[in-house]
């Protein structure tokens, strides 16, 4: 006998239906899958077998062939276990077919018949919604899947499946969870910026970068507080909209990082990877393409401390993400595009032994020593952030000052109110940001006086600066603006944005 039932197959965030066909035919026993299956589904032949058989279903003897259809497509993974083991049931009729067309299933089985969780489902049941389909799936999947309001029904064992499938009446769906609400309970902060004592230029520079979207490197000494400045950085961001957190709730969800209990990304993500991270692991890719740290910080933060650590191909692979918001990865079997869209925060030494320039710590680094260790980040590299800032020790007084410092709320309002300025103006537009201009957008937001282009011409001969380096001033300019009154780009708005191009000063040139 025939059977078939839907399930869903995922190239990158790309989901297809996938047709499971299964024939069970009278004949010397055997069992063989087709439609490129890769070693997981191979494997689920035992899983199957086994699962049906300790949770009471008969597995006759017989001539079992399964195609996934289209036959073209390469299925990954174990979430083919629930969906074959049921058409076999079906094909030895065991279940009845009726309405059965009506639902895609996804779902891994353990030996003894219950339902363990897969990854991917989100896009999945956004693909279900839109085909008007019905999800089956086990239910630490349930409250992810609810998100995408397709009717949902999740289950602990493979018994209850086959009960629903028989007499759905009695089970009701997964609610839908209430994201707005999700999204505007309060959270407390890890990191706030009033517990940062002194380094009001670096505070200043962050709300900057929040309220524009601007990339932002940190030059300073060993303890002189850049990554606690940077894990209080997400806490003055404007929160995540509906759209955004399911977003990047697909991703994590591809990326197997959703649970039962965290099945919805609900803050801005913060991703710091160890300097020692591959390129596939923070770019993207493997023999299975996968989403990288670059991805994984969508809508958020990457975070790289250390930056001259990580290795040279490294860095440069950063280069076209940052410019395009996205990420593909190409091989032999698929070519996967994936989101990006983060604000990059990196901190380095400003030398191998970090106390060059310091005041109270003596640089024993050669002029070569440093030179070489500045060359490990390219100049395009370095281009792209558009903030550059050297950060000085502590003083003693600052750390005993007992005036209390802005808190991350109230710095937030700012950013807030100022990103709201930014998305009115960019409303026939698909950017959000003053960070995201492009060229013709820079010519038409940020056109410049006499005096404040003057005093941008003398930088720019001077400094020696490039055209990306010209343009990301003028987008840091614009910000400052925006954060003052939101009028026109005056001389002291260019004034600030060139002080955060520390590594173009000459005291910065290494011979």
């Amino acid at each position: 006998m025939l059977a078939q039932l839907k399930s869903a197959c995922l190239t990158g965030l790309e989901v297809y239906t996938v047709s499971v066909e299964i024939d069970a035919a009278r004949g010397l026993p055997s069992w063989d899958i087709v439609g490129l299956p890769d070693t997981a589904v191979r494997e689920s032949k035992e899983r199957v077998h086994t699962a049906l058989k300790n949770a009471g279903f008969d597995f006759p003897p017989r001539k079992i062939v399964v195609n996934l259809a289209p036959a073209n497509l390469k299925k990954e993974g174990p979430s083919y276990d629930l969906p074959i083991a049921l058409a076999i049931l079906i094909a030895t009729e065991q279940l009845p077919a009726e309405g059965l067309d009506q639902f895609m299933v996804l779902g891994e089985l353990g030996l003894d018949g219950a339902l363990h969780p897969v990854h991917g489902v989100l896009p999945a049941a956004l693909e279900a919604k839109s085909a008007g389909l019905k999800m089956v799936l086990p239910a630490a999947n349930a409250k992810e899947a609810a998100l995408s309001d397709a009717p949902v029904y999740g289950f602990n064992h493979l018994s209850q499946v086959v009960a629903f499938l028989k007499d759905p009446a009695d089970v009701t769906c997964e609610p839908k969870p209430d994201i707005d609400q999700i999204l505007q309970a309060d959270r407390p902060l890890k990191y706030d910026f009033s517990d940062v004592k002194g380094q009001d230029e670096a505070k200043r520079a962050l709300e900057i970068a929040a309220a524009g979207a601007h990339n932002v490197l940190f030059i300073g000494s060993p303890g002189v507080g850049k990554t606690m400045l940077a894990r209080a950085f997400t806490g003055i961001l404007p929160p995540l909209t509906q759209a955004e957190s399911l977003e990047t709730s697909k991703l994590y969800s591809v990326a197997g990082l959703l649970t039962d209990q965290h099945f919805l990304v609900t803050d801005r993500p913060f991703r710091s990877p160890h300097h020692s991270a591959s390129q596939a692991s923070l770019i993207g890719g493997g023999r299975i393409p996968r989403p990288g740290e670059v991805s994984l910080a969508h809508h958020g933060v990457l975070f790289m401390d250390e930056l001259p650590e990580y290795r040279r191909e490294v860095l440069e692979g950063l280069r076209q993400p940052l410019e395009d918001a996205e990420v593909t990865v190409s091989r032999v079997s698929a070519q996967v595009t994936y989101p990006c869209d983060f604000i990059l925060l990196a901190a380095m030494n400003p030398c191998p032994c970090g106390y060059l320039n310091d005041p109270h710590h003596e640089c024993t680094c050669t002029p070569a020593q440093v030179s070489r260790y500045r060359q490990r980040i390219s100049g395009p590299l370095l281009d792209r952030f558009d903030i550059q800032i050297e950060l000085s020790p502590v003083a003693f007084n600052d750390l005993y000052d007992k005036k209390e410092a802005e808190s991350s709320t109230t710095i937030r309002k700012r950013v807030i109110a100022t990103r709201k300025l930014q998305l009115d103006r960019f409303a026939d537009r698909s950017i959000f940001a003053n960070g995201s201009m492009s060229h013709q957008d820079i010519r038409q937001f940020c056109a410049l006086g006499p005096k404040p282009k003057a005093l941008l011409r003398q930088a720019f001969e001077s400094l020696g600066l490039s055209a990306r380096a010209h343009d990301r001033i003028l987008k840091l300019a614009r910000t400052i603006a925006d954060l003052d009154t939101g009028g026109p780009i005056s001389e002291r708005h260019i004034a600030e944005a060139i002080q955060y191009r520390t590594l173009d000063k000459k005291q910065w040139q290494i011979n």
